[in-house]
């Protein structure tokens, strides 16, 4: 039998929505770029990011873990969010997405697989958020 503790503090559940790295098309369009002189550092570029980019957008936050050797990771909740902008690349079938922040910063991911469906969830998810109550009145 196992029982929590008397101070435990129950966990929220949290669903994964899309986990995983960048676009495959944006690696390979961006490799066959690089046969040329011009296009090799959008192929290094593209090699990074797939090798140490990594996303992951639950129902709770989004979290990205990029950075050198992967080592960075920022994490955002939906209440943060204020505006979602995207730009579809690859004719469509990947895109890049900028959350900017309630605070004015901005969370770049590039190469988003499924960008329009993630896109409507976090707007879906920051709406739920904005409806909900915010606290006790005084």
């Amino acid at each position: 039998m196992s029982q929590q503790p008397t101070g435990a503090i129950p966990r929220l559940e949290e669903t994964v929505m899309y986990e995983g790295g960048p676009a495959r098309g944006d690696l390979i369009f961006n490799l066959l770029l690089g046969l040329s002189l011009i296009g090799i550092p959008f192929a290094v570029g593209a090699i990074v990011r797939a090798l140490w980019l990594r996303f992951r957008i639950t129902s709770r936050r989004i979290e990205v873990n990029g950075g050198w050797m992967g080592r960075d990771r920022t994490q955002v909740v939906y209440s943060q969010v204020r505006e979602v902008r995207c730009v579809p690349r690859g004719f469509g079938a990947w895109g890049d997405m900028v959350l900017v922040l309630s605070d004015g910063a901005r969370l770049e991911m590039r190469s988003m697989p499924r960008f329009r469906e993630i896109e409507a969830y976090i707007n879906e998810r920051c709406q739920a958020k904005a409806a909900a109550p915010k606290g006790m009145a005084a």
